[in-house]
């Protein structure tokens, strides 16, 4: 279980992955609609991770939308029915995963955008 002295601290005094779910929770907290996110998954161990997965497949599914960011594409993939990808502060891709991919792999899409800009 958890430490109780948990309960006792300010947010300042957490670790970085307790003052990420703090975080979560209280945004989760007043059950949006919409809910944006920015990098959810830095800081949470695997568990916390799958866990935040699952609520965040839950949510959607009861016809909320999550909007997050992320560098971990796999994630993205897995999770997420619409993708942009953003380089430079342009929209260089945008759609359903599986416009955004085709038979390719969402991390390989980046990287030939990438390249594609250093030719």
């Amino acid at each position: 279980g958890l430490d109780e002295s948990i309960y006792k601290k300010l947010p300042k005094e957490l670790s970085g992955g307790m003052k990420q779910r703090c975080a979560i929770a209280q945004a989760f907290s007043i059950d949006p609609p919409i809910l944006l996110m920015d990098e959810p998954f830095v800081g949470l161990d695997p568990k916390a991770a799958h866990d935040l997965k699952m609520i965040m497949a839950d949510i959607c599914q009861k016809g909320g939308a999550i909007f997050f960011s992320t560098h971990v594409l796999e994630v993205a993939e897995k999770l997420c029915h619409k993708v942009a990808i953003i380089k430079e502060g342009k929209l260089a891709a945008c759609g359903t995963m599986e416009e955004v991919k085709g038979d390719e792999s969402l991390e390989q899409v980046f990287l030939e955008l990438v390249d594609d800009e250093k030719s």
